[in-house]
């Protein structure tokens, strides 16, 4: 018997959950395949993040502006 096939760890917009999880996108499942994904590019993973956070703040109005640039930008900041 197969179980149902897992979902995407992709944000649910309005909301701005994982479709996944349930939890505030992106997870850290999202986090891991982004890096991944762009791990050769940090350049165009900053300005892709950038775009859905203006997105998201234009649909979380509620939300301090700092804070989403917290969630989508600054753990994909390069360190060191």
């Amino acid at each position: 018997m197969r179980g149902r096939p897992s979902l995407p760890h992709l944000p649910s917009r309005p909301t701005w959950r994982c479709q996944a999880c349930g939890i505030a996108w992106p997870c850290s499942a999202a986090k891991l395949r982004l890096l991944a994904e762009y791990r050769h590019d940090r350049l165009a993973l900053l300005v892709y993040l950038a775009t859905l956070q203006a997105e998201a703040g234009e649909q979380l109005t509620g939300l301090d502006p700092a804070r989403l640039a917290e969630r989508f930008l600054a753990w994909a900041r390069a360190r060191g």
